[in-house]
């Protein structure tokens, strides 16, 4: 989204680095502004950035926000607390606290210890069903495109379906309508922009007839944890559980096909890394949590707006400014890290920020980094593995926070 923000660094979506290097050198916040009259301070170096996202100073309720940064968030779901707006990433403590204690218990790590065998069979399957001579699913890039697989609709997509429709509890006669809405829903597609209004409202009515079965008879999934929290002050109103569920698919979907289709194609644009991976898969662990800071598929976290004046970078901010930590710069700031621009998969220190920092730490983190390291193990697996048109080509997902290529072509051997 860099170059949609700041004039001059037009064209950088497939390689915003450059840019954050630059930005990183001065230290103070950037203001930039966006499409729809949206606006803020960009937060690029690393312990700014840590710090900015524990503060709580920087609220995350956008009632907090001058009044026309609210008129121009109108509408938009993370940005807006009307409708399916208020969820997680727009609540502040204590209502944040209730919030994520009603779903927090069905992602401990015992909890996701259970789904990693599914998980990793379900990835194993999809890999193994990449036929050679599938018709490439690229046709926007070139006419007549080569013959191999395509990796994010073929395999990233249905994989991370599949593992939500496990977390909520959706029913396997019900998926395959469930995932068509979904992929809709959260598409950044600009070939279809009229699939998503309807999309959306029938999975809305389809989740609302899924939360009363729930209520009825409830699961083990987080939909029934949601509507069965017991806990005094605990239980969520209509609203509340509508716009939990809908959080939780749209961000879950979009972040973990992006570090499935942009770990790979990190790897495929770093073939000796790639070579080691395959030589060594104990690797998996460390190579994920590289791939993630290296190119975060999260590469601005969501907004934050200050309750007072504060200073970041050394610049004092007002009250209400809203700002956006770009946490794809703080991870390369070599301030923190040693060499951040090349991938070591053998790296020690590595504190990225991918997941973020402080309350609003990512609640899926450990499902992300579960379904990452089943997935990647699978495609470094695949053999004679290449992109299957040049890299200059690709297309690129074309949403506020995450970044990764809508498309990713491959060639097998």
């Amino acid at each position: 989204m860099l170059n949609e923000m700041l004039p001059g660094y037009e064209g950088l979506v497939a390689d915003p680095y450059p840019a954050y290097a630059d930005l990183r050198a001065s230290g103070a916040p950037r203001l930039v502004t966006m499409r729809g009259g949206l606006y803020g301070r960009l937060v690029t170096r690393y312990d700014d950035a840590r710090a900015a996202l524990a503060d709580p100073r920087l609220s995350k309720d956008p009632r907090h926000a001058p009044a026309d940064w609210q008129e121009a968030g109108r509408g938009r779901p993370l940005e807006d607390r009307s409708g399916l707006g208020t969820h997680l990433l727009t609540t502040d403590p204590p209502e944040h606290t209730r919030l994520r204690r009603v779903v927090s218990g069905f992602f401990t790590p015992r909890r996701l210890a259970l789904l990693r065998p599914g998980i990793e069979a379900r990835a194993r399957a999809l890999a193994a069903g990449l036929p050679p001579g599938a018709e490439a699913g690229a046709r926007a890039l070139a006419a007549g495109p080569p013959s191999g697989a395509e990796l994010v609709r073929d395999f990233a997509s249905p994989l991370q379906s599949w593992v939500i429709c496990e977390v909520l509890g959706v029913p396997e006669a019900d998926r395959t309508d469930f995932q068509r809405w979904t992929a809709a829903v959260v598409s950044s597609q600009p070939d279809a922009p009229d699939a998503r209004p309807a999309a959306l409202r029938e999975l809305a009515a389809y989740v609302r007839g899924l939360v009363e079965g729930k209520r009825r008879e409830p699961g083990d999934d987080v939909i029934s944890a949601m509507v069965t929290a017991a806990e005094d002050g605990d239980r969520l109103g209509g609203d509340e559980l509508l716009s939990m569920i809908f959080l939780l698919l749209v961000a879950g979907y979009e972040t973990t096909v992006g570090l499935v289709g942009l770990g790979t194609y990190t790897l495929l644009r770093h073939p000796g890394a790639l070579e080691l991976l395959r030589a060594r898969p104990e690797l998996i662990e460390a190579a994920v949590e590289e791939l993630l800071r290296l190119d975060s598929p999260v590469e601005l976290a969501t907004w934050r707006f200050a309750r007072e004046p504060v200073e970041i970078g050394g610049e004092l901010l007002p009250a209400g400014e809203p700002i956006l930590v770009a946490i794809a710069a703080a991870n390369r700031d070599p301030r923190r890290f040693a060499d951040p621009d090349r991938l070591d998969l053998t790296r020690r220190d590595n504190a990225h920020l991918s997941f973020g920092h402080g309350p609003h730490y990512c609640l899926g983190a450990l499902l992300a980094r579960l379904v990452g390291r089943a997935a990647l193990a699978e495609v470094v697996r695949l053999p004679g593995l290449a992109l299957a048109v040049p890299a200059e080509r690709l297309r690129w997902r074309a949403s506020l926070t995450v970044r990764g290529p809508l498309e990713l072509p491959v060639t097998l051997g």
